[in-house]
């Protein structure tokens, strides 16, 4: 099963489905799970970890609240996609920021995790401007 194809089968889509949100939308849920999984790794090291562990709580929320809410199709609250891409872009970087300090799998995997949703983030943000400027 795929939540692109989800999307892609709503109603209220049809030939309107935007690629750049169906990929951010994919890559938010992988991110959420990714950075909670560091979260739990995180709690098992050695040292401090607490900076760590807020970053990327705090990356995993934001990750879960983009896939549910950018998932949604019926009436779609463009404002607040928009708002809640940006949001995830800048908790994806604090968090790839932070886990670059570490080096253990976990906060290597998450750090390329983030950064790839990032990217997809912006991707699926430039692509709703432009398509409201069209």
């Amino acid at each position: 099963m795929s939540i692109k194809e989800m999307i892609q089968d709503h109603p209220n889509v049809g030939g309107d489905y935007n690629e750049q949100l169906g990929e951010a939308v994919k890559h938010a849920m992988y991110c959420a799970a990714i950075c909670n999984s560091c979260v739990d790794a995180c709690n098992s090291e050695q040292g401090d970890m607490s900076e760590c562990i807020r970053k990327c709580s705090d990356a995993s929320d934001i990750c879960q609240v983009v896939s549910t809410v950018a998932a949604r199709r019926t009436h779609g609250n463009t404002v607040v996609i928009k708002s809640l891409l940006e949001a995830c872009i800048i908790a994806c970087k604090v968090c790839a920021e932070e886990c670059a300090k570490h080096d253990n799998p976990h906060c290597n995997r998450c750090e390329r995790m983030c950064r790839e949703t990032m990217e997809d983030c912006a991707k699926a943000l430039e692509g709703m401007v432009d398509a409201a400027t069209a």
